[in-house]
């Protein structure tokens, strides 16, 4: 009968104050699918391995999983640990990074190109800072004022970023004589080659750009992290 009285009461109790969802761990998970995926476009980038860039798209789908889980919880939950909207936002701007790491790869896919080392470096700059994201997000449970440093971190990546961005486009424009002269160039193919080599300088600003929006996403995520760490330290 006391176990039978227990488990009512254990009803009624959750009922009246249901369980508080772990959006703590929900949430860690999330950056931590979102780290797999830069670790894998930074070894795509490394090696251009088009095994590395397929595991990018299969990390995007699985923090898809994650997300759209999350955010039933959120709709259902009677309580958070922080404000709703938050959370909302922390799950959406995640989920966007790895979005950006997919339509990255898609990108250098339709556009037949191969990493370069600017790529690379923008690469390693975003797994930087969603690595100091999955450091912050993970201290907001026991320790939330000291995630502002990694709130920081995330928005510095994006900074770099932005400077590895302008010095790859930079160097992209910079004149190139040869294919100036070969423009005027009479010989049979001059010019066609000419033309091909100005494409790809175009399709490759396309992808530099990418990335640096890509470090736009990150900075969302720190900006939300911020907001976290203000609202419950």
């Amino acid at each position: 009968m006391s176990g039978n009285s227990n488990s009512l009461t254990s009803r009624i109790l959750n009922n009246v104050f249901p369980r508080v969802p772990d959006f703590y761990g929900m949430l860690n998970e999330q950056c931590d699918v979102c780290l797999q995926a830069m670790d894998a476009m930074v070894a795509f980038m490394e090696t251009n391995d088009p095994e590395k860039g397929g595991l990018v798209r299969e990390l995007e789908k699985r923090g898809d999983e994650i997300k759209d889980r999350n955010m039933s919880v959120l709709n259902q939950a009677f309580a958070t640990p922080m404000d709703r909207e938050d959370i909302y936002r922390a799950v959406v701007s995640i989920d966007q990074i790895m979005n950006y790491a997919k339509t990255t790869i898609r990108e250098m896919e339709v556009l037949s190109l191969t990493p370069d080392q600017y790529t690379l470096e923008m690469a390693k700059l975003l797994q930087e800072g969603v690595a100091a994201l999955k450091n912050g997000f993970k201290k907001l449970e026991l320790s939330p004022a000291l995630a502002s440093e990694d709130a920081a971190a995330a928005h510095k990546s994006e900074r770099n970023t932005e400077k590895a961005y302008r010095k790859a486009i930079a160097v992209l424009f910079q004149a190139d004589e040869q294919m100036m002269k070969a423009l005027d160039d009479r010989e049979p193919g001059a010019k066609s080659k000419a033309i091909a080599q100005v494409m790809e300088m175009f399709k490759r600003r396309e992808l530099y750009r990418h990335l640096s929006n890509s470090a736009d996403q990150i900075a969302k995520a720190g900006d939300v992290l911020h907001d976290i760490v203000v609202q419950i330290s």
